[in-house]
């Protein structure tokens, strides 16, 4: 007879419970969050010969899934948006109720398998979300001292673009000169900016280096607008290019399609659904956005993005490029080839 088991993961601890073919409980327990505590769970008589054992996804979901394959059970990590709305049926919720249903869940094969991301994978994603993040503290550090002194009627001017952005540290400290409050908060809001801005300086570089290393980052930066952090980003959130079936899945993979409502005789299209990861979309946003309006050599994607633009309007034209740049870097990545511009492309 075949068991099916379900995992309710927490930071502290997993809730188990183990159900046979027929859906009758044969086994229940709660250990630690970790992995070798789970194996010796399963090594139990209660819970010998389990067939299939499923885990929502989460904080801890791509750690303990690699890490219990690794000690041979099989584990399936599942949509955890998807399966809330079978758990969301109990009248009750607990997290034995919860591992209970994760189990039938198993037992009866309804439910959405999630892919997880290889360890170099999340490292490279680590890395772009570190620079991504600095790069946040960088413009609220900026905003709050701009803020600060307009308070006491100093204005600081823009600055040119740059890594270091050494300008507005200059601008911060000759608005303070004279008044020793704002000297002090100055030369602390100055070391923090500096710090920060060669933290993600470094950041940027390591990963530029990664990318003139890689070939086929190197092939998906011939695509124009696409620079180092497209296209590592692409790579990294992928992963794996034979998991898609169809290159326009993509698209929808990452929430550049649009949601569709249909009712009886309502049928319509809204805006895009916004499915997966925002970095990444934000990101193939930026792309074409750059295409669109400075990479100068036209191409049949950039006429085709400009012609857009000018009935839709940029924002729509922008996200539409998003989804089209999408499909472009999944196929060069899939077929391994480079971007073909076409001499005769006309704007």
């Amino acid at each position: 007879m075949k068991h099916y088991a379900g995992l309710d993961v927490s930071l502290k601890e997993t809730t188990i419970c183990v159900v046979d073919d027929g859906g009758a409980v044969v086994g229940r327990g709660t250990v630690a969050t970790d992995p070798d505590a789970i194996a010796a769970f399963f090594a139990g008589a209660a819970a010998r010969g389990v067939a299939r054992m499923v885990h929502e996804s989460g904080q801890l979901s791509i750690w303990l899934d690699r890490a219990l394959k690794a000690r041979g059970l099989p584990v399936v990590c599942i949509d955890a948006r998807r399966a809330s709305k079978a758990l969301s049926a109990r009248v009750n919720k607990s997290d034995r109720g919860d591992a209970e249903g994760l189990a039938q869940l198993a037992r009866t094969g309804w439910f959405s398998p999630v892919h997880v991301r290889s360890e170099p994978a999340e490292r490279l994603r680590a890395l772009i979300g570190s620079r991504e993040q600095l790069m946040r503290l960088r413009v609220q550090l900026e905003g709050h001292a701009r803020g600060m002194l307009k308070s006491f009627g100093h204005r600081l001017g823009s600055v040119a673009p740059g890594k270091d952005r050494a300008g507005f540290r200059a601008q911060l400290t000759a608005a303070a000169d004279g008044d020793p409050v704002l000297e002090v908060i100055a030369e602390s809001l100055a070391q923090a900016h500096a710090t920060i801005c060669a933290a993600a300086s470094a950041l940027e570089e390591e990963l530029v280096a990664i990318a003139r290393t890689s070939p086929l980052a190197g092939r998906l930066m011939t695509v124009p607008g696409v620079g180092p952090l497209v296209a590592l980003g692409f790579i990294a959130t992928i992963d794996d290019a034979g998991r898609f079936r169809r290159a326009a899945d993509v698209g929808a993979y990452f929430g550049l399609t649009s949601r569709r409502w249909q009712s009886g005789e309502v049928d319509y299209s809204g805006r895009i659904s916004k499915c997966g990861d925002a970095r990444m979309r934000s990101l193939l946003f930026e792309a074409a956005t750059c295409l669109i309006l400075r990479v100068r050599r036209f191409s049949p994607l950039k006429a085709w993005a400009m012609r857009l633009a000018a009935r839709k309007g940029l924002r729509k034209a922008a996200v539409a490029t998003a989804r089209k740049l999408a499909v472009i870097l999944f196929v060069l990545w899939r077929d391994a080839t480079t971007f073909r511009w076409k001499s005769e492309a006309k704007a």
